[in-house]
């Protein structure tokens, strides 16, 4: 009887827990028979464009549950305070065409007299138990409060890390539009987002804007979900085309033939953002390595790369600055230009500006961890 009531608490629990507002909404009426009608939606969920299994052969959920308990290492996280800058983004003149990063995904644009948001995240956490997944000390030094009026507030998906509960809510009073792929405008209306300030678009459909701006919906190899179901809302890419010039914003994907076909499609771009971190041979297939990144931007056909998708997070393995460490040393062996801003710095998008390697002046302790495994058997 003990043991049969302590499994039926913990269920309900769960149960509970569930239902917070924050897990957000699946799909329903008519917005679900417009998901139906995607090509990309099949058997009941969304599906990337080549085969995408979540482990990479021989993997199993027991070896990556393992390594993540008892392998990580002291370097997942920065062992002093991240340095960072803080620029005033309430009273920047609106003439000044730069991009400000938060960390992770996170992203400020402000181009040709428009205002750009991208995935933000100011609540310190990417999990919904915050404890699992604290934010890097040092790397939260905007809030809710610093962001000025957002004109195009651009969600990539719905995973924690990129679709963060608190942030929107606190944003509402301050976005115009917000831009995604299909199925997300449930957790907004939800959330309390008026369904005609939600845009969301299929893959390779256009939102044609005010002033010359065009959004672009442009795929990825990646997948959604909020709670136990995945993939009932589209996960994206963006091409953001403006008067002046053009901007790839990849979204969480793993490495596939989409980005040369975007840079076919869409290109040149003048710049890329591409996540470049919490990545492992493990889950290869959702997520790039360092030196795919660099691949995929040349494959887009981009002037400029701008890494991203770390130094906020720990959700992988490998040491918090492993991503900048390869990627640099990648895109210099193919003569890619990087940006790699602190948190918080001001990016001139029209003017060449040089890069300190600020990660390198971070406190370090050795690190035990080798983030490429050999070989992998189904025996693991």
């Amino acid at each position: 009887m003990i043991v049969l009531l302590s499994i039926t608490t913990l269920t309900l629990s769960v149960v509970l827990f569930l239902q917070h507002p924050k897990f957000g909404k699946h799909a329903s009426g008519a917005r679900l028979e417009g998901i139906k009608q995607s090509p990309h939606f099949k058997e009941g969920k969304f599906q990337n464009l080549s085969y995408t299994p979540d482990l990479a052969e021989g993997a199993s959920y027991y070896r990556v549950m393992k390594e993540f308990f008892f392998n990580k290492s002291s370097r997942n996280v920065p062992a002093t305070v991240l340095p960072s800058q803080k620029t005033d983004l309430l009273n920047l003149p609106q003439d000044q065409d730069v991009l400000v990063w938060f960390g992770h995904s996170s992203y400020f644009i402000q181009l040709d007299g428009k205002r750009i948001l991208v995935d933000p995240i100011f609540s310190g956490s990417a999990s919904p138990v915050k404890f699992t997944t604290p934010s890097f000390k040092g790397s939260d030094v905007y809030t809710v409060d610093d962001i000025p009026d957002i004109d195009y507030l651009l969600i990539s998906h719905d995973h924690w890390d990129h679709l963060d509960y608190e942030t929107v809510l606190k944003l509402k009073p301050k976005v115009i539009k917000v831009i995604t792929g299909l199925g997300t405008g449930a957790h907004l209306e939800y959330w309390g987002y008026a369904p005609d300030r939600i845009i969301e678009k299929d893959w390779n459909e256009e939102v044609p804007l005010e002033d010359g701006f065009m959004v672009y919906t442009t795929p990825g190899r990646h997948f959604s979900g909020r709670g136990l179901k995945r993939n009932q809302s589209l996960w994206t890419s963006f091409v953001l085309k403006t008067p002046s010039m053009k901007i790839f914003i990849g979204g969480d994907s793993g490495y596939d033939t989409h980005f040369k076909t975007i840079g076919d499609t869409y290109g040149p771009f003048d710049l890329a953002i591409l996540e470049c971190g919490q990545y492992n041979a493990y889950w290869k297939y959702i997520h790039m390595m360092p030196e795919e990144v660099v691949q995929a931007a040349q494959d887009l056909g981009s002037t400029k790369l701008f890494p991203v998708h770390w130094a906020k997070f720990s959700l992988a393995l490998h040491a918090w600055d492993e991503p900048i460490i390869r990627v640099t040393a990648e895109a210099q062996r193919r003569q890619m230009p990087l940006l790699h801003p602190m948190i918080g710095e001001a990016v001139p998008l029209k003017e060449t500006k040089s890069f300190t390697r600020w990660w390198e002046k971070v406190a370090s302790m050795p690190s035990k961890l080798v983030t490429e495994p050999g070989p992998l058997t189904m025996a693991d």
